[in-house]
């Protein structure tokens, strides 16, 4: 059967017919002109091409009372989410890609990954280095991919990416990330489930990042439930814990006034629901605030002191099912194996 030919409109017989050494013309939705691929035989051509998408792809905007997000398809991120009007996380534009991982889905693995190497059942893989100068994986490989909308209400959106097999990575993961708003705030829930053949290394995380509501970061406050912090070397990886103390102890609201925060904490404290929370109080009297259940015990938060051009512009609170590097450490690493299925929740909202 001949192949078919799109676009083939002008075009001789022969092309229709699918004669590959003739020039062929496909819409390509990103070129501003037709580009010609001599050694192929084949050429583009826009002139019937649909519209350029935006960086952040589909929105999908979900509202419930007063509050109200904006899911992008790509990196299924928290494009935006305010409460009557009030922004609780810092929003990105649709028409540019998250500068800082605004409120990413971190998998599957959160944080740094040293040298982009590890070792699993005896097999070492290399990922790529996306932090060059600390010589680090960032952040896991989904936020960049366009996720599928599976279910889709006024105030609910579910997105699921089938994570291919890859170069330093001989796994496959399906995700979903379900968003939710209510009178309560923001739900998440994702799960990960190992639809390939091999035990896969499992952590996730995400990077919300909370709104000082325009005020100066140093006008703000913040507490964090947790005992022990995480200390780290000048990539910003694990050395050991330490129980909290100094600037590290925010376990009672203290001021951001000069406080340089990129660290990771564990031991995390919970109230009576079982939640563990991350606070952020604002000059107006709000409090932008981040939980997470039992099925998460790290936290990252980040003042953003040292990222060029977003300098403490708000404050990253980073819920996490392991710290950096877990998988060289072990540490509270999850291990997939076929068919096996991990899931976490989390949430946001203000106070």
């Amino acid at each position: 059967m001949a192949p078919s030919v799109l676009g083939t409109r002008g075009a001789d017989p022969s092309r229709a017919r699918g004669d590959v050494s003739s020039d062929i013309w496909l819409p390509y939705a990103t070129s501003p002109a037709p580009i010609r691929r001599a050694d192929y035989g084949v050429s583009v051509n826009t002139a019937d091409s649909p519209a350029v998408p935006a960086p952040s792809g589909r929105q999908f905007r979900i509202s419930s009372g007063k509050h109200r997000a904006t899911v992008t398809e790509v990196g299924a991120m928290v494009r935006e989410y305010t409460v009557a009007g009030r922004d609780v996380f810092v929003p990105f534009a649709e028409d540019e890609a998250a500068p800082v991982f605004n409120a990413a889905v971190l998998a599957p693995w959160p944080n740094r990954l040293r040298d982009g190497a590890y070792t699993t059942d005896g097999v070492r893989h290399q990922v790529a280095v996306s932090e060059p100068d600390r010589g680090t994986a960032l952040h896991g490989l989904v936020c960049w991919y366009r996720w599928t909308p599976v279910e889709v209400a006024d105030d609910a959106v579910t997105l699921e990416l089938a994570l291919p097999a890859q170069k330093g990575w001989p796994f496959q993961l399906v995700l979903r990330t379900r968003y939710a708003v209510s009178d309560a705030g923001l739900e998440v829930v994702v799960s990960a489930r190992n639809v390939g053949t091999g035990t896969a290394p499992y952590g996730v995380g995400f990077h919300p990042w909370l709104s000082t509501g325009g005020a100066a970061l140093d006008d703000c406050t913040v507490s964090l439930d947790a005992t022990t912090h995480v200390t780290v070397d000048d990539r910003l990886l694990p050395t050991g814990t330490e129980p909290v103390a100094g600037p590290y102890d925010l376990r009672t609201t203290r001021s951001l006034a000069g406080l340089d925060l990129d660290d990771a904490w564990t031991g995390a404290t919970r109230d009576d629901a079982g939640l563990s929370w991350a606070r952020l109080g604002r000059p107006d009297g709000s409090t932008a605030a981040i939980w997470m259940d039992g099925s998460m015990d790290c936290w990252q938060v980040c003042s953003a002191d040292h990222i060029t051009g977003y300098e403490r512009f708000g404050l990253a609170a980073e819920p996490m099912s392991c710290v950096a590097d877990a998988f060289n450490t072990g540490e509270r690493l999850v291990r997939l194996a076929p068919g096996d299925e991990h899931v976490v929740r989390w949430g946001a909202t203000l106070l």
